[in-house]
């Protein structure tokens, strides 16, 4: 993918920003994984300290998607780690962003991969399998539906109803 700067989409598509198609998500957070930036449609996942549905996503193929996980913000534990990390990049999915907490950020650092999540915590989820996928998100007060389009680089996270030009 070519660099693509979320500043500069901001600046060329103010009528997108204001009628609420192309929404910036709250710059809380933290960048992991070796791919600073990266973009791609979006499928969701909404769980609570429990990551069962995220492993079983990221063992389909991701073919260039970036996975968002609503994990209502918990910082109890984490949703991701390095060997999810791992089987992200194996499968093809460009990035993942995390609505709470990663851990094994060493490895997760290791992967071809986008990662931003809240932060680290070295305890590892529940494994139930209780959540829901492919439905709406709200992380910090934005509304993510599947199928919209990520795109994210240092200076953050932006999410677009349609693909923007690159």
């Amino acid at each position: 993918m070519a660099a693509f700067a979320t500043a500069e989409a901001c600046d060329s598509n103010a009528e997108l920003i204001s009628n609420g198609d192309l929404r910036a998500l709250h710059p809380v957070f933290k960048i992991y994984g070796q791919r600073r930036c990266f973009s791609g449609p979006i499928v969701t996942l909404k769980v609570f300290e429990d990551n069962v549905l995220v492993r079983n996503q990221l063992e389909t193929k991701g073919e260039g998607a970036v996975l968002v996980i609503d994990g209502g913000g918990s910082m109890r534990c984490a949703l991701v780690g390095g060997n999810l990390g791992q089987l992200a990049q194996n499968n093809g999915w460009v990035g993942i962003v995390v609505n709470g907490c990663v851990r094994d950020v060493d490895e997760i650092n290791d992967c071809d991969v986008g990662v931003r999540a809240l932060g680290s915590n070295p305890l590892k989820s529940s494994k139930k399998g209780h959540g829901e996928k492919n439905v709406p998100v709200n992380i910090g007060g934005t509304l993510i539906r599947d199928g919209e389009w990520l795109y994210a680089d240092s200076d953050g996270i932006l999410i677009s109803k349609t693909e923007l030009s690159v």
